[in-house]
């Protein structure tokens, strides 16, 4: 029985030995294959962190600075919004379109919201720039370009929200069945008292 066992364990022996023969060049690429990628995906999160740190700090200063009566202000947060395409890019967007909306320059607002939602995957935070580029849309008179936009809005947090402006748009088009319709979804959905209360108000004035 211990013969067997020796004889055994020098078999196994020689089939690893054998093993590590045949495939030990290949193993060895693979582990420095697996480093290589260990190393990169690490180099790449600290990158991204870094950029990510980088752009709120700049987020922070320009709009900081931004005013709506200087145009170097508002050039550079618009040169931020081209260039850094992230999350903080988007949120530039939306404070620009605010600062031209104020200036009554509703065409470039509605230019930094389109921008804005290519800058951001963030299904919240593209919720509310289509929100906002519906009412810019329905104020330039392209009604039917607001509905589109508001058609694209995802998430139940933002049902009653969309529902009110698509009343609103729907009235602005003579169409006030579609609008009382708009404001009936709203008011069953989740949303604050104060709208609810305002989308019911809506809806009396029609009975």
């Amino acid at each position: 029985m211990e013969v067997y066992s020796n004889d055994n364990q020098r078999d196994q022996t020689e089939v690893v030995k054998q093993f590590f023969a045949n495939n030990g060049k290949a193993l060895a690429i693979g582990a420095v294959i697996g480093v290589a990628a260990l190393v990169g995906w690490r180099f790449w999160v600290n990158h991204q962190q870094n950029d990510a740190q980088a752009s709120s700090e700049r987020y922070q200063q320009l709009t900081t600075m931004l005013k709506a009566d200087n145009p170097a202000s508002i050039q550079a947060l618009g040169s931020f919004v081209e260039q850094d395409k992230n999350s903080y890019g988007a949120l530039a967007s939306l404070t620009l379109a605010k600062t031209f909306v104020d200036k009554n320059d509703l065409p470039n607002a509605e230019k930094q919201l389109v921008l804005g939602l290519q800058d951001s995957s963030d299904q919240n935070l593209q919720a509310v720039i289509r929100l906002r580029l519906a009412r810019i849309q329905s104020e330039l008179k392209t009604p039917d370009e607001a509905l589109k936009t508001l058609d694209a809005v995802k998430g139940d947090n933002w049902t009653g929200i969309a529902a009110d402006i698509r009343g609103d748009i729907l009235l602005s088009k003579g169409d006030k069945q579609g609008a009382a319709a708009a404001w009936r979804e709203g008011i069953k959905s989740e949303v604050s008292p104060a709208l609810k209360q305002m989308m019911q108000t809506k809806l009396n004035n029609f009975s």
